[in-house]
């Protein structure tokens, strides 16, 4: 039964079968019987199928919720239990939002797999949103986001302090200029994430304090990713507000400058986000991880 669950929690969360073979290392067939006598335990359909498509069924969805949380359970039983015999062992699930899993999270992952080799860790890449979402959906024990959104399920832990700034390649024409004039930006043509992004949300609440809006400034593209708009400036003469962080290879290499802007400063933090009221000891232990190489007190 309880490999059934996995291969419908699988399938569920792919809504793919050959998706969910392949995840499985096993054929298409045994994915497709093990849900069949799924459904036919529980006297239910469990996926409407529509040609080479499907969709959970309200059946589906109830066996869903019940399977995450019986997994999540087995999660916590291994590690707690292998604490017994001096090891530790088990599965974190993480998620950081783009700019984060690029530029912060990999160093802070090398030094706890040196310390914590038999605990093996999935990371999951996507924009502010889809990590608060993975983590309501218990598809994530713990997040790193950036962004001022506040949901009220959600526990953030102020994390790291961030600064977001104006660049623009060395040949801009604005790049000779001390500082760039609230009228200057909007005769500007930007580059942005997506909506959705942590980043946007931020320099759209900053804009707003000095009586700007995102709506006001020319958008000539958004872009999914932070790398995908550093090459973009560096082909052209757009700007782009971004991560500190995010640029700092180009800022020594001089390819990218930081301009000035009258009356602006957007800092902001990276938050650590679990969901509230909801601790285990696997992710204590990477938090207090995280704490420790940024020698932080959280």
């Amino acid at each position: 039964m309880d490999f059934r669950l996995k291969v419908f929690y699988t399938v569920a969360l792919r809504l793919n079968f050959t998706k969910a073979a392949t995840e499985l290392y096993i054929s298409q067939p045994a994915v497709s019987k093990h849900i069949q006598e799924l459904e036919e335990t529980y006297k239910t359909k469990l996926f409407e199928r529509n040609g080479s498509k499907i969709a959970l069924t309200p059946a589906g969805e109830i066996l869903l919720k019940h399977t995450k949380n019986i997994f999540e359970i087995y999660r916590e039983i291994d590690f707690d239990m292998s604490l017994f015999i001096n090891e530790r062992h088990g599965l974190l699930r993480l998620g950081a939002s783009t700019t984060i899993s690029q530029y912060i999270i990999s160093p802070v992952l090398a030094r706890f797999h040196q310390k914590q080799k038999d605990i093996k860790v999935n990371l999951l890449n996507g924009n502010t949103e889809q990590i608060e979402n993975a983590l309501i959906n218990k598809e994530i024990e713990i997040g790193i986001v950036e962004g001022q959104s506040k949901n009220q399920s959600i526990k953030y832990i102020p994390f790291l302090k961030d600064e977001l700034v104006l660049v623009c390649n060395t040949n801009n024409p604005f790049a000779k200029q001390n500082e760039i004039l609230l009228e200057d930006l909007k005769a500007m043509k930007f580059i942005t994430r997506e909506r959705g992004s942590g980043t946007l949300e931020v320099i759209e609440y900053a804009l707003k304090q000095i009586d700007v809006k995102i709506t006001d400034l020319q958008i000539e593209m958004q872009l999914g990713s932070t790398e995908s708009i550093k090459s973009y400036l560096l082909n052209s003469d757009c700007f782009a507000f971004m991560s500190i962080h995010a640029v700092d290879k180009e800022l020594k290499n001089n390819e990218l400058i930081v301009l000035d802007v009258e009356n602006l400063s957007v800092e902001r933090y990276f938050y650590i986000i679990t969901l509230l009221g909801k601790s285990d000891s696997l992710s204590e232990l990477f938090i207090q991880s995280i704490s420790s190489y940024y020698n932080l007190e959280l």
